[in-house]
Protein backbone atom coordinates (compact mmCIF):
# COMPACT_ATOMS: atom_id res chain seq x y z
CA UNK A 1 0.00 0.00 0.00
CA UNK A 2 1.55 3.31 -1.05
CA UNK A 3 2.14 5.72 1.80
CA UNK A 4 1.05 8.70 -0.31
CA UNK A 5 -2.31 7.13 -1.18
CA UNK A 6 -2.88 6.16 2.42
CA UNK A 7 -1.95 9.55 3.82
CA UNK A 8 -4.14 11.59 1.50
CA UNK A 9 -7.00 9.11 1.67
CA UNK A 10 -7.19 9.34 5.46
CA UNK A 11 -6.77 13.12 5.46
CA UNK A 12 -9.54 13.49 2.87
CA UNK A 13 -11.84 11.30 4.96
CA UNK A 14 -11.19 13.31 8.14
CA UNK A 15 -11.73 16.63 6.36
CA UNK A 16 -14.98 15.37 4.80
CA UNK A 17 -16.19 14.17 8.22
CA UNK A 18 -15.45 17.55 9.75
CA UNK A 19 -17.20 19.35 6.89
CA UNK A 20 -20.36 17.25 7.24
CA UNK A 21 -20.38 17.75 11.01
CA UNK A 22 -19.94 21.51 10.73
CA UNK A 23 -22.69 21.72 8.11
CA UNK A 24 -25.04 19.76 10.37
CA UNK A 25 -24.39 22.28 13.15
CA UNK A 26 -26.68 24.73 11.33
CA UNK A 27 -29.67 22.59 12.27
CA UNK A 28 -29.04 22.96 16.00
CA UNK A 29 -30.33 26.57 15.89
CA UNK A 30 -29.28 27.23 19.46
CA UNK A 31 -31.70 24.67 20.91
CA UNK A 32 -30.56 21.90 23.26
CA UNK A 33 -33.31 19.51 22.18
CA UNK A 34 -32.12 19.80 18.58
CA UNK A 35 -28.57 19.29 19.80
CA UNK A 36 -29.19 16.27 22.03
CA UNK A 37 -32.00 14.37 20.25
CA UNK A 38 -31.97 15.91 16.75
CA UNK A 39 -35.35 17.54 17.29
CA UNK A 40 -36.86 14.03 17.72
CA UNK A 41 -37.10 13.81 13.95
CA UNK A 42 -34.69 11.11 12.75
CA UNK A 43 -36.28 9.27 9.82
CA UNK A 44 -35.80 5.53 9.42
CA UNK A 45 -32.63 5.55 7.21
CA UNK A 46 -30.83 7.91 9.59
CA UNK A 47 -32.10 6.17 12.74
CA UNK A 48 -31.05 2.74 11.45
CA UNK A 49 -27.64 3.83 10.18
CA UNK A 50 -26.71 5.72 13.34
CA UNK A 51 -27.79 2.80 15.56
CA UNK A 52 -25.75 0.46 13.40
CA UNK A 53 -22.74 2.79 13.51
CA UNK A 54 -22.80 2.88 17.31
CA UNK A 55 -22.61 -0.90 17.47
CA UNK A 56 -19.81 -1.23 14.91
CA UNK A 57 -16.79 -0.03 16.89
CA UNK A 58 -13.08 -0.82 16.82
CA UNK A 59 -13.60 -3.87 19.02
CA UNK A 60 -16.18 -5.34 16.61
CA UNK A 61 -13.72 -4.98 13.71
CA UNK A 62 -10.09 -4.92 14.79
CA UNK A 63 -10.48 -6.75 18.11
CA UNK A 64 -12.86 -9.21 16.49
CA UNK A 65 -10.25 -10.20 13.90
CA UNK A 66 -7.44 -10.71 16.40
CA UNK A 67 -9.58 -12.81 18.75
CA UNK A 68 -10.98 -15.01 15.98
CA UNK A 69 -7.49 -15.62 14.53
CA UNK A 70 -6.10 -16.65 17.91
CA UNK A 71 -8.98 -18.47 19.61
CA UNK A 72 -11.59 -19.32 16.96
CA UNK A 73 -14.70 -17.91 15.30
CA UNK A 74 -16.86 -17.44 18.40
CA UNK A 75 -14.16 -15.59 20.32
CA UNK A 76 -14.25 -12.83 17.71
CA UNK A 77 -17.77 -13.07 16.30
CA UNK A 78 -19.30 -12.87 19.77
CA UNK A 79 -18.53 -9.15 19.63
CA UNK A 80 -20.66 -8.15 16.59
CA UNK A 81 -23.22 -10.88 17.34
CA UNK A 82 -23.58 -9.62 20.91
CA UNK A 83 -24.07 -6.06 19.69
CA UNK A 84 -26.62 -7.22 17.13
CA UNK A 85 -28.43 -9.15 19.86
CA UNK A 86 -28.58 -5.94 21.91
CA UNK A 87 -30.34 -4.08 19.09
CA UNK A 88 -32.72 -7.00 18.49
CA UNK A 89 -33.75 -7.21 22.16
CA UNK A 90 -34.07 -3.43 22.32
CA UNK A 91 -36.43 -3.55 19.34
CA UNK A 92 -38.58 -6.21 21.02
CA UNK A 93 -38.84 -4.79 24.53
CA UNK A 94 -37.52 -1.25 24.88
CA UNK A 95 -37.57 0.86 21.70
CA UNK A 96 -41.26 1.72 21.58
CA UNK A 97 -41.92 2.45 25.28
CA UNK A 98 -38.69 4.41 25.66
CA UNK A 99 -39.38 6.52 22.57
CA UNK A 100 -42.91 7.31 23.78
CA UNK A 101 -41.61 8.75 27.04
CA UNK A 102 -40.12 11.82 25.37
CA UNK A 103 -36.91 11.72 27.42
CA UNK A 104 -33.70 13.58 26.65
CA UNK A 105 -31.17 11.19 28.20
CA UNK A 106 -31.33 7.65 29.56
CA UNK A 107 -30.85 8.71 33.22
CA UNK A 108 -34.10 10.67 32.90
CA UNK A 109 -35.83 7.29 33.02
CA UNK A 110 -34.32 6.52 36.45
CA UNK A 111 -35.65 9.83 37.77
CA UNK A 112 -39.12 9.39 36.28
CA UNK A 113 -39.52 5.79 37.45
CA UNK A 114 -37.60 6.08 40.72
CA UNK A 115 -36.21 9.39 42.06
CA UNK A 116 -33.48 12.00 41.82
CA UNK A 117 -30.99 9.97 43.91
CA UNK A 118 -31.29 7.01 41.57
CA UNK A 119 -30.87 9.29 38.56
CA UNK A 120 -27.61 10.77 39.88
CA UNK A 121 -26.07 7.43 40.87
CA UNK A 122 -27.03 5.87 37.52
CA UNK A 123 -25.62 8.91 35.74
CA UNK A 124 -22.26 8.66 37.49
CA UNK A 125 -21.97 4.97 36.59
CA UNK A 126 -22.79 5.75 32.95
CA UNK A 127 -20.21 8.53 32.83
CA UNK A 128 -17.53 6.20 34.20
CA UNK A 129 -18.34 3.36 31.82
CA UNK A 130 -18.56 5.59 28.74
CA UNK A 131 -15.28 7.28 29.56
CA UNK A 132 -13.79 3.78 29.18
CA UNK A 133 -15.71 3.26 25.94
CA UNK A 134 -14.44 6.54 24.48
CA UNK A 135 -10.88 5.76 25.53
CA UNK A 136 -10.99 2.31 23.95
CA UNK A 137 -11.91 3.74 20.56
CA UNK A 138 -9.27 6.47 20.82
CA UNK A 139 -6.73 3.72 21.52
CA UNK A 140 -7.68 1.96 18.27
CA UNK A 141 -7.32 5.21 16.32
CA UNK A 142 -3.96 5.94 17.92
CA UNK A 143 -2.56 2.58 16.87
CA UNK A 144 -4.03 2.95 13.37
CA UNK A 145 -2.31 6.29 12.78
CA UNK A 146 0.91 4.94 14.25
CA UNK A 147 0.85 1.91 11.95
CA UNK A 148 -0.16 3.59 8.69
CA UNK A 149 0.73 7.28 8.94
CA UNK A 150 3.95 6.99 10.92
CA UNK A 151 2.75 9.25 13.76
CA UNK A 152 3.44 8.47 17.39
CA UNK A 153 0.69 6.71 19.32
CA UNK A 154 0.08 9.84 21.40
CA UNK A 155 -0.21 12.04 18.31
CA UNK A 156 -2.68 9.57 16.77
CA UNK A 157 -4.90 9.62 19.85
CA UNK A 158 -4.82 13.42 19.94
CA UNK A 159 -5.63 13.78 16.23
CA UNK A 160 -8.61 11.46 16.46
CA UNK A 161 -9.86 13.11 19.67
CA UNK A 162 -9.64 16.63 18.21
CA UNK A 163 -11.46 15.61 15.04
CA UNK A 164 -14.36 13.89 16.77
CA UNK A 165 -14.63 16.64 19.40
CA UNK A 166 -14.93 19.45 16.85
CA UNK A 167 -17.80 18.02 14.83
CA UNK A 168 -19.62 16.49 17.82
CA UNK A 169 -19.45 19.65 19.93
CA UNK A 170 -20.57 21.72 16.95
CA UNK A 171 -23.51 19.76 15.58
CA UNK A 172 -24.59 17.40 18.36
CA UNK A 173 -26.77 14.46 17.36
CA UNK A 174 -27.47 15.99 13.93
CA UNK A 175 -23.73 15.90 13.18
CA UNK A 176 -23.37 12.45 14.71
CA UNK A 177 -26.28 11.01 12.70
CA UNK A 178 -25.16 12.42 9.35
CA UNK A 179 -21.52 11.41 9.79
CA UNK A 180 -22.58 7.99 11.12
CA UNK A 181 -24.58 7.38 7.93
CA UNK A 182 -21.46 7.95 5.81
CA UNK A 183 -19.21 6.01 8.17
CA UNK A 184 -21.43 2.94 8.36
CA UNK A 185 -21.71 2.92 4.55
CA UNK A 186 -17.92 2.87 4.28
CA UNK A 187 -17.69 0.11 6.90
CA UNK A 188 -20.26 -1.96 4.99
CA UNK A 189 -18.45 -1.67 1.64
CA UNK A 190 -15.04 -2.26 3.25
CA UNK A 191 -16.15 -5.38 5.12
CA UNK A 192 -17.93 -7.02 2.17
CA UNK A 193 -15.19 -5.99 -0.27
CA UNK A 194 -12.46 -7.50 1.90
CA UNK A 195 -14.40 -10.75 2.35
CA UNK A 196 -15.00 -11.02 -1.41
CA UNK A 197 -11.33 -10.38 -2.23
CA UNK A 198 -10.01 -12.91 0.29
CA UNK A 199 -12.54 -15.59 -0.73
CA UNK A 200 -11.89 -15.09 -4.46
CA UNK A 201 -8.10 -14.99 -4.31
CA UNK A 202 -7.24 -17.28 -1.41
CA UNK A 203 -10.40 -19.12 -0.38
CA UNK A 204 -11.63 -19.21 3.19
CA UNK A 205 -9.94 -22.27 4.66
CA UNK A 206 -11.11 -22.81 8.20
CA UNK A 207 -8.78 -24.79 10.50
CA UNK A 208 -10.35 -27.66 12.42
CA UNK A 209 -12.30 -26.79 15.57
CA UNK A 210 -12.17 -23.03 14.96
CA UNK A 211 -15.14 -22.31 12.66
CA UNK A 212 -18.77 -21.31 13.28
CA UNK A 213 -19.80 -24.96 13.76
CA UNK A 214 -17.14 -25.63 16.39
CA UNK A 215 -19.70 -25.35 19.18
CA UNK A 216 -17.26 -26.47 21.86
CA UNK A 217 -16.34 -22.77 21.93
CA UNK A 218 -19.79 -22.24 23.45
CA UNK A 219 -20.01 -25.36 25.64
CA UNK A 220 -16.52 -26.25 26.90
CA UNK A 221 -14.84 -23.85 29.37
CA UNK A 222 -11.46 -25.19 28.25
CA UNK A 223 -12.28 -23.93 24.74
CA UNK A 224 -13.18 -20.47 26.03
CA UNK A 225 -16.94 -21.00 26.42
CA UNK A 226 -17.26 -18.95 29.63
CA UNK A 227 -15.44 -15.98 28.09
CA UNK A 228 -17.41 -16.22 24.85
CA UNK A 229 -20.76 -16.32 26.67
CA UNK A 230 -19.65 -13.49 28.92
CA UNK A 231 -18.86 -11.42 25.84
CA UNK A 232 -22.20 -12.22 24.21
CA UNK A 233 -24.18 -11.35 27.35
CA UNK A 234 -22.17 -8.27 28.29
CA UNK A 235 -22.78 -6.80 24.85
CA UNK A 236 -26.19 -8.32 24.16
CA UNK A 237 -27.69 -7.23 27.49
CA UNK A 238 -25.32 -4.64 28.94
CA UNK A 239 -25.36 -2.44 25.86
CA UNK A 240 -29.14 -2.03 26.12
CA UNK A 241 -28.44 0.62 28.78
CA UNK A 242 -25.92 2.42 26.59
CA UNK A 243 -26.61 6.15 26.61
CA UNK A 244 -25.65 6.53 22.94
CA UNK A 245 -28.08 3.80 21.80
CA UNK A 246 -30.94 5.25 23.81
CA UNK A 247 -30.28 8.79 22.58
CA UNK A 248 -30.94 7.57 19.04
CA UNK A 249 -34.12 5.81 20.13
CA UNK A 250 -35.32 9.05 21.75
CA UNK A 251 -34.43 10.93 18.55
CA UNK A 252 -36.42 8.67 16.20
CA UNK A 253 -39.48 10.34 14.72
CA UNK A 254 -41.87 7.69 16.11
CA UNK A 255 -41.90 4.54 18.27
CA UNK A 256 -42.28 2.46 15.09
CA UNK A 257 -39.24 4.12 13.53
CA UNK A 258 -37.22 3.45 16.69
CA UNK A 259 -38.16 -0.23 16.62
CA UNK A 260 -37.52 -0.70 12.90
CA UNK A 261 -34.24 1.18 13.16
CA UNK A 262 -33.07 -1.26 15.85
CA UNK A 263 -34.02 -4.29 13.72
CA UNK A 264 -32.25 -2.95 10.62
CA UNK A 265 -29.25 -1.95 12.74
CA UNK A 266 -29.11 -5.45 14.21
CA UNK A 267 -28.98 -7.09 10.77
CA UNK A 268 -26.42 -4.57 9.53
CA UNK A 269 -24.14 -5.18 12.49
CA UNK A 270 -24.02 -8.90 11.65
CA UNK A 271 -23.36 -8.19 7.96
CA UNK A 272 -20.48 -5.81 8.73
CA UNK A 273 -18.92 -7.58 11.70
CA UNK A 274 -19.05 -11.32 10.99
CA UNK A 275 -16.96 -11.16 7.75
CA UNK A 276 -14.01 -9.97 9.83
CA UNK A 277 -14.31 -13.16 11.93
CA UNK A 278 -14.39 -15.39 8.84
CA UNK A 279 -11.41 -13.63 7.25
CA UNK A 280 -9.42 -14.02 10.45
CA UNK A 281 -9.68 -17.81 10.45
CA UNK A 282 -7.67 -18.20 7.27
CA UNK A 283 -5.49 -15.09 7.72
CA UNK A 284 -2.60 -16.76 9.64
CA UNK A 285 -2.04 -19.33 6.88
CA UNK A 286 -2.30 -16.70 4.13
CA UNK A 287 0.28 -14.53 5.86
CA UNK A 288 2.56 -17.53 6.46
CA UNK A 289 2.40 -18.46 2.76
CA UNK A 290 3.31 -14.88 1.88
CA UNK A 291 6.25 -14.93 4.31
CA UNK A 292 4.73 -12.20 6.49
CA UNK A 293 5.04 -12.25 10.28
CA UNK A 294 2.40 -10.02 11.90
CA UNK A 295 3.77 -7.30 14.15
CA UNK A 296 0.61 -6.00 15.76
CA UNK A 297 -3.03 -6.59 14.72
CA UNK A 298 -3.33 -9.39 12.16
CA UNK A 299 -5.70 -7.32 10.04
CA UNK A 300 -3.05 -4.62 9.66
CA UNK A 301 -0.60 -7.26 8.38
CA UNK A 302 -3.14 -8.36 5.75
CA UNK A 303 -3.76 -4.79 4.64
CA UNK A 304 -0.06 -3.99 4.39
CA UNK A 305 1.16 -7.11 2.64
CA UNK A 306 -1.72 -8.89 0.88
CA UNK A 307 -4.64 -6.60 0.04
CA UNK A 308 -4.55 -4.19 -2.97
CA UNK A 309 -3.88 -0.54 -1.99
CA UNK A 310 -7.32 0.85 -2.85
CA UNK A 311 -9.16 -1.90 -0.97
CA UNK A 312 -6.71 -1.61 1.89
CA UNK A 313 -7.39 2.11 2.16
CA UNK A 314 -11.13 1.46 2.17
CA UNK A 315 -10.83 -1.07 5.01
CA UNK A 316 -8.57 1.24 7.03
CA UNK A 317 -11.07 4.06 6.64
CA UNK A 318 -13.81 1.58 7.65
CA UNK A 319 -11.93 0.79 10.89
CA UNK A 320 -11.37 4.51 11.47
CA UNK A 321 -15.08 5.09 10.80
CA UNK A 322 -15.96 2.50 13.43
CA UNK A 323 -13.83 4.31 16.01
CA UNK A 324 -15.21 7.74 15.12
CA UNK A 325 -18.85 6.65 15.06
CA UNK A 326 -18.66 5.21 18.56
CA UNK A 327 -16.44 7.95 20.00
CA UNK A 328 -18.81 10.72 18.89
CA UNK A 329 -21.77 9.00 20.55
CA UNK A 330 -19.76 8.50 23.74
CA UNK A 331 -18.75 12.17 23.89
CA UNK A 332 -22.24 13.50 23.20
CA UNK A 333 -24.04 11.04 25.47
CA UNK A 334 -21.70 11.44 28.42
CA UNK A 335 -21.47 15.24 28.26
CA UNK A 336 -25.26 15.55 28.10
CA UNK A 337 -25.66 13.25 31.12
CA UNK A 338 -23.25 15.36 33.18
CA UNK A 339 -24.92 18.64 32.20
CA UNK A 340 -28.54 17.50 32.36
CA UNK A 341 -28.67 14.72 34.95
CA UNK A 342 -25.73 15.30 37.30
CA UNK A 343 -25.66 19.12 37.37
CA UNK A 344 -29.41 19.28 36.74
CA UNK A 345 -29.80 21.76 33.87
CA UNK A 346 -33.15 21.40 32.03
CA UNK A 347 -33.79 21.82 28.32
CA UNK A 348 -36.15 24.72 28.96
CA UNK A 349 -33.60 26.58 31.11
CA UNK A 350 -32.87 29.73 29.10
CA UNK A 351 -31.46 33.12 30.01
CA UNK A 352 -30.22 36.17 28.17
CA UNK A 353 -27.14 34.23 27.04
CA UNK A 354 -29.22 31.47 25.44
CA UNK A 355 -29.85 27.79 26.15
CA UNK A 356 -27.84 26.88 29.28
CA UNK A 357 -28.08 23.12 28.70
CA UNK A 358 -26.66 23.49 25.20
CA UNK A 359 -23.78 25.63 26.43
CA UNK A 360 -22.91 23.39 29.38
CA UNK A 361 -23.12 20.21 27.31
CA UNK A 362 -20.57 21.64 24.87
CA UNK A 363 -18.28 22.54 27.75
CA UNK A 364 -18.64 19.05 29.22
CA UNK A 365 -17.86 17.56 25.79
CA UNK A 366 -14.39 19.07 26.11
CA UNK A 367 -14.00 17.67 29.63
CA UNK A 368 -15.11 14.18 28.57
CA UNK A 369 -12.83 14.18 25.53
CA UNK A 370 -9.91 15.12 27.78
CA UNK A 371 -10.79 12.26 30.15
CA UNK A 372 -10.94 9.85 27.21
CA UNK A 373 -7.50 10.95 26.02
CA UNK A 374 -6.12 10.49 29.55
CA UNK A 375 -7.45 6.92 29.83
CA UNK A 376 -6.28 6.11 26.28
CA UNK A 377 -2.72 7.22 27.08
CA UNK A 378 -2.76 5.57 30.50
CA UNK A 379 -4.13 2.19 29.33
CA UNK A 380 -3.27 1.78 25.63
CA UNK A 381 -5.41 -1.28 24.90
CA UNK A 382 -8.94 -1.52 23.56
CA UNK A 383 -10.31 -4.79 24.92
CA UNK A 384 -10.29 -4.21 28.69
CA UNK A 385 -11.65 -0.67 28.39
CA UNK A 386 -14.45 -1.46 25.95
CA UNK A 387 -15.72 -4.64 27.55
CA UNK A 388 -15.54 -3.25 31.09
CA UNK A 389 -17.77 -0.37 29.95
CA UNK A 390 -20.49 -2.79 28.83
CA UNK A 391 -20.03 -5.01 31.88
CA UNK A 392 -20.78 -2.18 34.29
CA UNK A 393 -24.09 -1.44 32.58
CA UNK A 394 -25.03 -5.12 32.55
CA UNK A 395 -24.21 -5.50 36.26
CA UNK A 396 -26.03 -2.49 37.65
CA UNK A 397 -28.29 -0.67 35.21
CA UNK A 398 -30.21 -3.18 33.10
CA UNK A 399 -32.37 -4.71 35.83
CA UNK A 400 -33.72 -1.35 37.11
CA UNK A 401 -34.50 -0.36 33.52
CA UNK A 402 -36.43 -3.54 32.75
CA UNK A 403 -38.00 -3.58 36.21
CA UNK A 404 -39.10 0.02 35.91
CA UNK A 405 -40.89 -0.76 32.65
CA UNK A 406 -42.39 -4.15 33.42
CA UNK A 407 -42.64 -4.70 37.20
CA UNK A 408 -45.07 -2.69 39.31
CA UNK A 409 -43.32 -3.81 42.49
CA UNK A 410 -40.07 -2.00 41.65
CA UNK A 411 -39.03 0.67 44.17
CA UNK A 412 -36.31 3.27 44.15
CA UNK A 413 -34.59 1.55 47.08
CA UNK A 414 -34.42 -1.68 45.08
CA UNK A 415 -33.14 0.13 42.00
CA UNK A 416 -30.46 1.98 43.94
CA UNK A 417 -29.36 -1.22 45.69
CA UNK A 418 -29.05 -2.99 42.36
CA UNK A 419 -27.01 -0.20 40.78
CA UNK A 420 -24.61 0.06 43.71
CA UNK A 421 -24.19 -3.63 44.59
CA UNK A 422 -24.16 -4.92 41.00
CA UNK A 423 -21.58 -2.45 39.73
CA UNK A 424 -19.46 -2.67 42.92
CA UNK A 425 -19.38 -6.46 42.62
CA UNK A 426 -18.25 -6.17 39.01
CA UNK A 427 -15.50 -3.67 39.81
CA UNK A 428 -14.31 -5.76 42.77
CA UNK A 429 -14.14 -8.94 40.70
CA UNK A 430 -12.40 -7.02 37.93
CA UNK A 431 -9.72 -5.84 40.37
CA UNK A 432 -9.19 -9.41 41.63
CA UNK A 433 -8.93 -11.00 38.17
CA UNK A 434 -5.54 -11.19 36.39
CA UNK A 435 -7.35 -11.33 33.03
CA UNK A 436 -10.63 -10.00 31.67
CA UNK A 437 -12.11 -11.60 28.54
CA UNK A 438 -8.74 -13.25 27.97
CA UNK A 439 -6.87 -9.93 28.12
CA UNK A 440 -4.29 -9.15 30.81
CA UNK A 441 -5.69 -6.75 33.41
CA UNK A 442 -3.21 -3.87 33.38
CA UNK A 443 -5.74 -1.26 34.50
CA UNK A 444 -6.47 -2.29 38.10
CA UNK A 445 -5.26 -5.68 39.34
CA UNK A 446 -4.82 -6.55 43.02
CA UNK A 447 -2.54 -9.64 43.20
CA UNK A 448 -4.24 -12.46 45.09
CA UNK A 449 -4.49 -16.25 45.35
CA UNK A 450 -8.30 -16.32 45.33
CA UNK A 451 -9.19 -15.84 41.65
CA UNK A 452 -7.17 -17.10 38.70
CA UNK A 453 -7.44 -16.79 34.93
CA UNK A 454 -9.55 -19.97 34.91
CA UNK A 455 -12.37 -17.95 36.47
CA UNK A 456 -12.36 -15.47 33.58
CA UNK A 457 -15.83 -14.86 32.15
CA UNK A 458 -17.72 -15.78 35.31
CA UNK A 459 -17.55 -12.28 36.91
CA UNK A 460 -19.66 -10.99 34.01
CA UNK A 461 -22.31 -13.63 34.77
CA UNK A 462 -22.22 -13.31 38.58
CA UNK A 463 -22.40 -9.52 39.00
CA UNK A 464 -25.84 -9.01 37.35
CA UNK A 465 -27.25 -11.83 39.49
CA UNK A 466 -26.08 -9.99 42.60
CA UNK A 467 -27.77 -6.84 41.32
CA UNK A 468 -30.96 -8.72 40.44
CA UNK A 469 -31.15 -10.33 43.89
CA UNK A 470 -30.69 -6.94 45.55
CA UNK A 471 -33.35 -5.37 43.33
CA UNK A 472 -35.99 -8.01 44.02
CA UNK A 473 -35.31 -8.41 47.74
CA UNK A 474 -35.09 -4.71 48.58
CA UNK A 475 -38.07 -3.83 46.38
CA UNK A 476 -40.18 -6.45 48.17
CA UNK A 477 -39.03 -5.19 51.58
CA UNK A 478 -39.79 -1.55 50.72
CA UNK A 479 -42.77 -2.02 48.42
CA UNK A 480 -45.31 -1.27 51.17
CA UNK A 481 -43.41 1.75 52.38
CA UNK A 482 -45.85 4.64 52.24
CA UNK A 483 -43.10 7.23 51.90
CA UNK A 484 -41.61 5.29 49.00
CA UNK A 485 -44.94 5.23 47.16
CA UNK A 486 -45.56 8.90 47.78
CA UNK A 487 -42.09 9.78 46.52
CA UNK A 488 -42.58 7.83 43.32
CA UNK A 489 -45.93 9.52 42.74
CA UNK A 490 -44.32 12.91 43.28
CA UNK A 491 -41.61 12.08 40.74
CA UNK A 492 -44.22 10.94 38.23
CA UNK A 493 -46.01 14.28 38.53
CA UNK A 494 -42.90 16.12 37.36
CA UNK A 495 -42.02 13.56 34.67
CA UNK A 496 -42.05 14.47 30.98
CA UNK A 497 -45.38 14.02 29.24
CA UNK A 498 -45.70 10.72 27.41
CA UNK A 499 -46.17 11.03 23.70
CA UNK A 500 -49.33 9.56 22.23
Amino acid sequence: MTEKLLFWGIILFLVATLAIGMWAAKQVKGDSENYLVAGRGLVLPLAASTLMAQSVDSNATLGNTDLAAEFGFWAGASLPIGLALCLFLTALFFAKPMNRMGLITLPDFYRVKYNRKTEVVASLLMVLSFSFLLAGNLVAGGYLFQAFLGTTYTAGVMLLAITVFIYTASGGLFAVAYTDAIQVGIAFVGSIGLLAFMATNFGLEIPADTGPLALAQLSDPAAGAAINWATLLALGLGDIVAIDFMARIFAAESPETAQRGCLIGSAGTIIIGVPFSLIALSAPQILADAGITPDGPILYALLNGVVPPILGLLVIVAILSASLSTADGAILGTSSVIAHNVIGINSDDHNAAGDRLLLLTRVMAFVITTMGVFFALKVPQTGVLLLLAFDLGFAGLLVPLAGGLYWRGATWQGALSCIILGSFTRLLLFALMPTTFGIDNTLLYIPNNILTADFDGFPTLISPLVGLAAFVIISNLTGDNKNSRNLMRSEERVAPTYRK
